[in-house]
């Protein structure tokens, strides 16, 4: 199952607080199908059917279930740049 930094909980919570997030609001991370398929990350206030529900140290991700799979042995790590955007990057666990 996917794993998330200490930086990425952190940004998660407050991602999620700017939001006006209630009780278990977070991020959603979904496949984008395609010939060059990716991930696309949004806000979100409830798991979807079939979500995967990932909640660490406070933190909520849900994955849809491509994502799941896509991130089943990955880490989340996120980061602030020097203009205030938020930059998430994937690594492999242990």
């Amino acid at each position: 199952m996917l794993t998330l930094t200490q930086n990425a909980t952190l940004i998660v919570k407050e991602i999620a607080d700017q939001q006006g997030g209630t009780e278990g609001s977070g991020l959603r991370i979904t496949a984008e199908p395609g010939p060059e398929a990716g991930l696309a990350v949004t806000t979100a206030e409830t798991a979807e059917p079939g979500d995967q529900v990932l909640q660490q140290d406070g933190a909520t991700v849900y994955l849809d279930q491509d994502a799941a799979t896509m991130l089943d042995d990955k880490v989340l790590d996120a980061a602030v740049d020097e203009g205030g955007r938020v930059e998430f990057a994937l690594g492999v666990q242990g």
